[in-house]
């Protein structure tokens, strides 16, 4: 007997194991080849039965349009999900949602190269249930925001326009309603990959780094709710091309390499003194350019 070879999309990931959907629509659960190999979902791999063996083996995976990474406390890098077209980055007014973990999560997505949008959840909670003061600025610069409740069933149809050809990863912090709102959104598609995930004897748990549900209008990646998110570190000159607003205007500063904190002439800091950047915007940007020194040094430790 020879060996079998596919191709495929992982549709979960358990750290050296992942589900993975064949090209034929099936799905198997394979152990990943070696410890240099990484695949998350979201990635297009190779597959191999050898005939001296029970179990499927991811041997290769195929190149990535992007991937979403995150930073770990000492300061490495790892993978969330690849071949993603959107973030959608969910907070409600209750429980009390970090506006500057929300910019990160546009950072980070910006760093990929992937499209972002914000979605407000449990819109049925009263006007005066929480600070979300925040969204507008960043309505204001472009980023689209969908208002919806999940528990309501309000606003889902403007939402699953917005979501409908493209494969989304939701994410946003714990207690924001991200999983009921992905059950209203998959449904079926949602309980069946549970029971893929407990019939494989995987099981679903916090070390999953997301996980691809395939709905009749597009495809959602799910990801576990988080108490922060860190993007991945990048050289201090790029941080800025986490914001918008301020990559926009950074060729207006004096100096090619300013970073917009303290430097003379910087037309970031003007606009900020003229309220053409907003303040809370720009202590974000300090605060990201600041984390990403700190995770540089503790790399740097690493020898």
């Amino acid at each position: 007997m020879t060996a079998q070879t596919d191709t495929g999309c992982v549709v979960e990931a358990y750290g050296r194991r992942v589900v993975v959907a064949r090209s034929g629509g099936d799905r198997i659960s394979c152990k990943v080849r070696g410890r240099s190999l990484e695949a998350v979902a979201g990635d297009q791999v190779r597959v191999s039965l050898e005939a001296s063996d029970d179990e499927w083996t991811v041997t290769e995976r195929l190149p990535r349009r992007n991937v979403l990474c995150r930073s770990d406390s000492r300061g490495r890098t790892e993978s969330i999900a690849a071949n993603l077209d959107q973030l959608g980055v969910v907070v409600a007014a209750r429980p009390a949602c970090d506006p500057f973990i929300v910019d990160r999560y546009l950072a980070g997505a910006s760093y990929a190269g992937i499209a972002t949008l914000l979605v407000v959840n449990k819109l049925d909670l009263p006007a005066d249930a929480g600070d979300l003061s925040f969204v507008e600025p960043l309505r204001a610069i472009g980023i689209p925001v969908v208002q919806v409740s999940a528990h309501a069933g309000t606003g889902l149809d403007a939402l699953i326009a917005v979501l409908s050809g493209h494969r989304t990863m939701l994410a946003g912090q714990s207690g924001v309603g991200k999983s009921s709102l992905l059950n209203a959104l998959a449904g079926e598609a949602l309980r069946a990959t549970g029971a893929l995930s407990t019939a494989s004897g995987e099981g679903r748990h916090t070390t999953v780094s997301s996980a691809i549900l395939q709905v009749p209008w597009g495809e959602l990646a799910d990801s576990p709710g988080v108490r922060d998110y860190a993007p991945p570190v990048v050289p201090l000159q790029d941080v800025q091309s986490g914001f918008i607003e301020i990559a926009a205007l950074a060729r207006g500063c004096r100096f090619q390499d300013c970073v917009h904190s303290r430097e003379p002439q910087c037309a970031v800091q003007a606009a900020v003194a003229a309220g053409k950047i907003d303040a809370r915007r720009y202590e974000s940007y300090r605060r990201l350019l600041n984390l990403t020194r700190q995770l540089e040094e503790k790399r740097g430790w690493r020898g």
